[in-house]
């Protein structure tokens, strides 16, 4: 497809976008419908990121005491890293063709795959509708900005209709978001840059903030805004990336692919968070999204349009990954009635948040703490795929039936890794609500080092019980996703 003539491609991909996806379960995406982009891949995660949450976490360094300029650099050397991360898991689905939960069969084993999907399920469920009503305030205040008043049941009908755009796309499947967010997402950079330009030309930012925080504070408020919005908010991305690469061919070139869904991620998380712990050194204490908004007079529409295409891109994102997860469970319904239930639902507990500020901001704290499972998760397949398997899986194991899967029903060592690695990530975990805050974390002042604690833990321990032999990996030869047979022993294919 990557021949069709420009004209030509894009009446393909409108048509495609406008159906139900054609490849609507969790098995190999065929070689004839892959014809996504390295392009396609930038434009879904930056519109994922692009979100007024993230202009939000961005003025966490300035709260807790750091300076500017220290701000600026936990947020671009955090994410650097986390996005290298997130680079490696979504060249998975490219050379694989396969959903990532799906993949975490081939280190979990085919039911032993059902926690992480447990876990990712219940995590994406969460944000949809957290990440809906994080951003009606601020929508309300918009809309007050234009006549509408911002009542309770004006938010309730925003509810409404963004659920019914997320949902919608998301239902329609892959194609769809793609095409949503190639679209969409260049509107909301050239509003982005707006924004910019009018809040860091009002005179108020004062560039050579240096923070009240000293000495071990100091580091203590670097480690939390690394967790919160640094590395941490790469690695939450982790258990989505294979869903959208796996439409990829494989022959798009890997160089090119890895850096499309990195910078797709760090471009606009380190602008926003640059752009929020700017507009935070005002010393206003208000929140700076709200500054924004009062910043902007005239520019009020261009910035509502932003405001409520945040969620909408991100969450198109959750309630696709959280059907296939579904179906990664092996959960018997169609995908798209999956994406419909999920939407009911989530409508539903949005609408009870408009009505119970406090319980939402606890909801929100909560996950932005647990989604800390992903650290090691991921180090947990990162060592599988890239050490053990040499990224050659055995894709054909991972679709059979649990008592006949040549990659076993439950690999033990990698659930004794991840269990171990989740204590280990909580202990060493300094979250907002008391029951999240670890022990090593308490005594160390709240210095948070869950995410290192977590992935260092599961990733030596998994890969010194593979070493003892103790990671069920059979003997024998196997088919590679490039269909080469592939050797599986203690050194690897």
């Amino acid at each position: 497809m990557s021949g069709r003539p420009a004209e030509g491609r894009l009446e393909h991909e409108l048509a495609e976008a406008a159906h139900l996806e054609r490849h609507n379960t969790v098995t190999p995406v065929p070689d004839e419908y892959k014809d996504a982009t390295a392009l396609d891949q930038f434009w879904i995660w930056a519109g994922a990121n692009i979100a007024p949450i993230n202009w939000v976490l961005g003025a966490l360094g300035i709260v807790l005491g750091l300076g500017f300029w220290e701000t600026v650099l936990v947020l671009a050397v955090g994410n650097a890293a986390g996005v290298t991360i997130f680079g490696l898991f979504v060249l998975m689905g490219q050379r694989t063709g396969v959903t990532q939960m799906v993949l975490s069969r081939s280190a979990f084993g085919r039911r032993g795959a059902y926690l992480p999907a447990l876990f990712q399920m219940i995590i994406a469920t969460g944000w949809i509708a957290v990440n809906t009503w994080i951003i009606l305030d601020l929508t309300a205040e918009l809309l007050e900005r234009l006549g509408v008043p911002g009542t309770a049941l004006t938010k309730v009908i925003l509810v409404l209709v963004i659920m019914a755009i997320q949902v919608g796309l998301a239902t329609l499947g892959f194609y769809a978001i793609r095409t949503f967010e190639k679209f969409t997402v260049p509107v909301t950079l050239v509003i982005l840059v707006a924004m910019s330009v009018v809040a860091w030309t009002s005179g108020d930012i004062n560039w050579g903030y240096a923070g009240e925080a000293e000495g071990a504070a100091r580091w203590t408020a670097m480690s939390q805004v690394m967790t919160a919005i640094g590395i941490g908010w790469g690695i939450t991305w982790l258990a989505y990336a294979s869903d959208y690469s796996r439409f990829v061919p494989r022959t798009v070139p890997r160089k090119r692919l890895f850096f499309a869904g990195a910078m797709g991620q760090f471009v606009p998380v380190l602008w926003l968070g640059v752009l929020g712990a700017s507009i935070a050194t005002t010393g206003t204490g208000a929140d700076p999204a709200v500054i924004i908004v009062q910043t902007f007079g005239a520019l009020a529409v261009p910035v509502l349009f932003l405001v409520i295409h945040g969620p909408i891109a991100t969450n198109i994102l959750n309630v696709y990954s959280m059907s296939v997860t579904a179906l990664a469970m092996d959960v018997r319904i169609p995908r798209h009635v999956l994406a419909l239930v999920v939407g009911v639902l989530a409508t539903a507990f949005t609408t009870y948040l408009v009505f119970a500020g406090s319980v939402a901001e606890q909801l929100d704290f909560w996950l932005a703490s647990v989604v800390a499972w992903v650290s090691p998760w991921a180090a947990i397949m990162l060592v599988h795929y890239y050490l053990i398997r040499r990224e050659s899986v055995d894709v054909e194991a991972l679709y059979q039936p649990p008592e006949e899967s040549r990659v076993g029903d439950v690999n033990w060592a990698a659930m004794a890794s991840l269990v171990i690695g989740l204590v280990m990530t909580w202990m060493f975990l300094y979250g907002l609500v008391a029951p999240l805050q670890g022990p090593i974390a308490r005594a160390l002042n709240g210095l948070d080092l869950s995410w290192l604690a977590g992935m260092l833990t599961a990733g030596l321990l998994y890969y010194a019980l593979y070493r003892l032999g103790l990671t069920g990996e059979p003997a024998g030869r196997v088919r590679g996703t490039d269909g080469a047979a592939r050797v599986r022993g203690g050194s690897g294919p």
